[in-house]
């Protein structure tokens, strides 16, 4: 596996690890080889500038003009990534920089420890970067097109999440809100119940039942719990998986709320409620 700060990038042949499996190093110490190298790209001249070899063959040259950073973390604008660009589309990150070296998008979200399968609470630093790519980048940039989907600003340092392992690809994960945790930065309001508050499955995995998955994980992890709230508002399709979760878990029925932080009763309303009165003729009107 090269690890070269120059035109190499990062990827996994035969018998090699990916960068999940690998990334043990003091996250500061990596910012500050990226920082570094983002120095040294900056001298470097225009003339002869390192290149990336993307999938597929295409060379995008390694210009100041196509990298950037971007916060890691929501309300730490300390901790960042460096992110390469499409040149002809701004929009589109190509790569991020980790370890001395490039690695595509698509490599950070993969494993080749047979272990990680299933659903795996975030705890190292290598899935927080994954959390983040499946977040902020393949949904907020790549998936996210429609008009349906709320938008994912990064998570926190701290946030309780858990990542959907398959086949050694990161397809999905979900994100929860702690009872009596803070509900933002600004206020000392705190969280009444657990609430789903993020919940995301990449295009090509979906109308497979992992969403239905993901949330009997969420509600079968807070079994004490006599109310649990998803976040407002609710995607139609997010919807659509609780109308079939409600359907085949009628238990779970009175347990499910969609919430406004911090989540007290006036702030609640039952979703399988929501969901007759919507399908009713009366609410149909």
């Amino acid at each position: 596996m090269e690890a070269e700060g120059g035109g190499g990038g990062g990827s996994a042949a035969a018998g090699c690890l990916y960068l999940v499996d690998t990334l043990t190093g003091d996250p500061e110490v990596l910012q500050g080889d990226a920082e570094t190298y983002y120095e040294k790209l900056l001298m470097k001249s225009s003339s002869a500038p390192d290149v990336f070899l993307i999938p597929g063959g295409e060379e995008v040259k390694l210009e100041d003009s196509c990298v950037c950073f971007v916060p890691l973390y929501r309300n730490n604008p300390t901790c960042k990534m460096l992110l390469l660009t499409d040149p002809k589309d701004k929009e589109t990150v190509l790569a991020v920089y980790l370890n001395q070296c490039w690695w595509p998008v698509e490599d950070v979200v993969k494993t080749a420890d047979p272990s990680r399968d299933g659903l795996i609470s975030v705890q190292t630093f290598g899935e927080r970067i994954v959390l983040f790519v499946l977040n902020y980048i393949i949904f907020g940039m790549l998936e996210g097109s429609s008009a349906n989907d709320a938008f994912f600003l990064p998570h926190s340092a701290t946030e309780c999440a858990k990542i959907l392992w398959r086949n050694g690809e990161a397809v999905g994960f979900y994100s929860v809100k702690m009872k009596g945790s803070l509900c933002d930065g600004t206020t000392s309001q705190c969280y009444l119940l657990p609430v789903l508050d993020t919940i995301f499955v990449r295009r090509k995995y979906r109308r497979g039942g992992l969403g239905m998955k993901m949330l009997y994980d969420f509600c079968q992890s807070f079994m004490a719990e006599d109310a649990l709230g998803i976040s407002c508002p609710i995607s139609a399709a997010m919807y659509q998986v609780c109308q079939k979760f409600l359907q085949t878990y009628p238990e779970e029925q009175k347990r499910l709320w969609e919430v406004e932080a911090p989540g007290d009763w006036s702030q609640r309303a039952n979703i399988w409620l929501k969901i007759q009165m919507e399908s009713s003729p009366a609410g149909r009107c």
